[in-house]
Parts: C-alpha cells; structure tokens; sequence
C-alpha cells in the first residue's frame, strides 16, 4: 500500500473534503484527489462519496480512517523522535475538556504544562458533550464519570462528591416544607437524597433559578436566593469562611474525573506527558486537592 496516498486519504477525512485539506496543507487539491483515486483503484474501494457540494466517506472509507490514522501519526512522531535525538515531548496535542474544570483548573493547568513543554502546541477546547476522539482528531480528552468505551482507555486522576449548600440568611424549611432552589439545567420541582450528621434526609426543592453553569450556581446560592447542589471543591473555601452552610452530602454523588485516549494506538509522549503533569498537579485526586487549586 502507498503510504503516501494513505497520508494524502486522511487528510482528506480529517478536514472534510479536497479544498479545505488542500488549504490546511498547502498541498495541491488535484494531487490530493489523484492520490486518493490511485488508493482507491489500488484497494478496489470506494472510499468517498462524491456528491455536488459534499464529501462523505464510505462505510469502508471510515473503517480505513479509524485504523490508519493513528498508526500514520504514530509513524510521523516516531521520525520527529529519532530526527530530534530523543524522546522530549513535541508537536501538537489536543485536548477536550468539561465546562465546570475548564473554568476553575485548565487555564492554570495549561499553561503550566506549556512552560515546562515549550515545544508541544496545546489546544484545549471546552465541551460536556462526548467527542469521537478519532474522527474529530483528539489525543486525550477528560470526562466525568464516563460510560464504558471499548475503544478508549485511561485512569480517574480526580474524586468530587455533590452537597447541598445555602446562603446562613436562607432558612432551611420545615421537612414537609420545599426549599427555594437554584438548579442546573431543567427547573422541575425535585427532591434531594442526603445524608447529614444526625442521619438520612430528604429535602424538597421547589427550582426558582435555572443557570447553564456551576459557577453561576454557585455565585446565585452566595446571596440567598436558594439552596443548590454543588462540587465540594468549589464550595469549599465558602463553607470555610462561613459564606455557605452545609445541608448535607448528597447520597451516591461520588464524581471521578478521567483522562482518556485511543486503545488502539500507542500512548504517545505528548500524551504521556500530560497524565504526568495531572498526576504532579493532583498527587492523590481528592477533592481537597482541587479545592486548594482552585483558591490559587
């Protein structure tokens, strides 16, 4: 097989279509097409559909896209290891990362695996949803509590339990009373499972806000208007201070934090590298550890 013509078919995948690979590369769109037609009377396959205005892969094009992509890169940081003398970490790393350890941690994060690798481009995007790491071109992504992925592996480096919390000049109700509440998302009336220091509890929350963000929680519970579920770690140094107050731990809310990447190839330097600095960053993974950061 030419692994030129492979190279110039995944480029073609990664970015959708000839012209924007063309672009992106500064290769010629016709030798880019030639090359990828060449692959395609090679393997007696058809890889791309072609429509008018789009570009799609075939069943088989995306089955050759997933399994040649990650050996190709594979191939290309083994060359720039052995061109550079060394195993240093180098090139670009991506990285998809949750909205709420964005905001607090990755910024500090970020740029101190940028300091100590000058020489690793990092571009970290900022989304809840499950990305598909090989067809959007990810190296590691960090995810709560994920579902099981047969394709993905990697390790919790972080543990986060939700509690209730509210403002001291916010009364907490009687136990057939609801209590005002600030939730995330859908504001549906809801009732809250802890656990506090004289046993099990529940509390009923009547939603009188709705906000997209934790920290938007977070800073509407500050000033009285309800009480929410939170990360102990962001409101740790509130309940410290006195500035909130602890309604109790919500039953079964253990959180984990993971990094994951692609089973299917090598755990590349790059990589390697960063579950280090998380690991240096978060030596034990507890709650308190992030909390601490966080108040930096």
């Amino acid at each position: 097989m030419d692994l030129v013509a492979l190279a110039d078919f995944n480029l073609v995948a990664r970015h959708g279509g000839f012209g924007k690979a063309s672009r992106a590369s500064g290769r010629p769109k016709a030798t880019l097409s030639r090359r990828v037609t060449e692959l395609e009377a090679s393997l007696q396959l058809r890889l791309f559909e072609r429509g008018a205005r789009n570009l799609k892969l075939t069943e088989e094009g995306r089955a050759l896209h997933e399994r040649t992509a990650a050996l190709l890169t594979e191939l290309d940081e083994t060359a720039a290891t052995i061109a550079a003398g060394g195993d240093k970490p180098r090139g670009r790393l991506r990285i998809s990362a949750p909205l709420l350890f964005s905001q607090t941690a990755m910024g500090r994060i970020a740029a101190g695996f940028a300091l100590k690798y000058p020489d690793v481009r990092l571009e970290v995007t900022t989304e809840d949803r499950a990305v598909d790491m090989i067809e959007e071109g990810y190296d590691l992504v960090i995810r709560v509590n994920p579902d099981p992925d047969e394709s993905l592996v990697g390790r919790p480096f972080l543990h986060d339990r939700l509690v209730v919390v509210a403002s001291p000049d916010l009364p907490r109700p009687a136990a057939h009373l609801p209590a005002p509440g600030v939730v995330r998302g859908a504001g549906d009336r809801q009732t809250w499972n802890v656990v506090t220091s004289e046993g099990p509890a529940t509390i009923g929350i009547e939603p009188i806000l709705a906000l997209s963000s934790l920290i938007m929680v977070r800073d509407a519970v500050r000033t009285g208007v309800g009480a929410a579920r939170m990360p102990i770690s962001l409101v740790s140094h509130d309940l410290a201070d006195g500035t909130l107050l602890h309604w109790g731990d919500i039953e079964g809310s253990e959180i984990a934090l993971w990094a994951l990447y692609p089973s299917r190839r090598l755990l590349s330097v790059r990589v390697s590298a960063f579950l280090d600095f998380l690991k240096q960053a978060f030596p034990n993974g507890t709650p308190g550890e992030l909390a601490a950061y966080i108040g930096r």
